[in-house]
């Protein structure tokens, strides 16, 4: 096989943005769906994916941490220990640099962990990043937030 050019679609930045969000948001209606066949769990990573990968061209690190976050998500959702810790790692890694960072992204950063942690069984871990995820969240002035993030950690596995 010979060499092969290869080039990146010519997207706009106004383009890549609508792009990555409307993934984005196709994933939590994916996450939402019941019984999801295994094509729409392989399109809920692919979705994920995609979405995060547009943030990285036009994003902020904050963009770039719910984008791994939410991939996360997809992979603790669906019992894959492994990508789902290494993705909620790298989310905590984006948030903590601040840029463009919200309140509540530090507490969802910590809940990813304690999500990922937990699916792989390390239930010292889960609990600690938990914790984390409380402390960090009752700092937040949001009600609205405060009560999304104590939602979300009261479905994490084993709790």
């Amino acid at each position: 096989m010979g060499a092969h050019e290869h080039s990146e679609p010519d997207l706009s930045p106004a383009q890549r943005r609508s792009l990555a969000v409307s993934l984005f948001n196709h994933v939590w209606t994916l996450l939402g769906t019941p019984d999801r066949s295994p094509e729409q769990d392989d399109e809920l990573i692919h979705a994920a994916h995609a979405s995060r990968y547009h943030w990285g061209k036009v994003g902020t690190a904050a963009n770039l941490g719910r984008g791994e976050w939410q991939i996360s998500r997809v992979y603790a959702t669906l019992g894959h220990p492994e990508p789902a810790v290494f993705h909620a790692r790298r989310c905590l890694a984006y948030i903590e640099t601040g840029a463009g960072v919200e309140e509540w992204d530090l507490p969802f950063a910590y809940e990813a962990l304690a999500r990922a942690c937990a699916v792989a069984g390390a239930v010292t871990e889960s609990r600690r990043f938990e914790e984390l995820a409380r402390e960090a969240g009752a700092a937040m002035a949001d009600p609205e937030s405060t009560e999304m993030l104590l939602a979300d950690l009261e479905t994490l596995p084993g709790r």
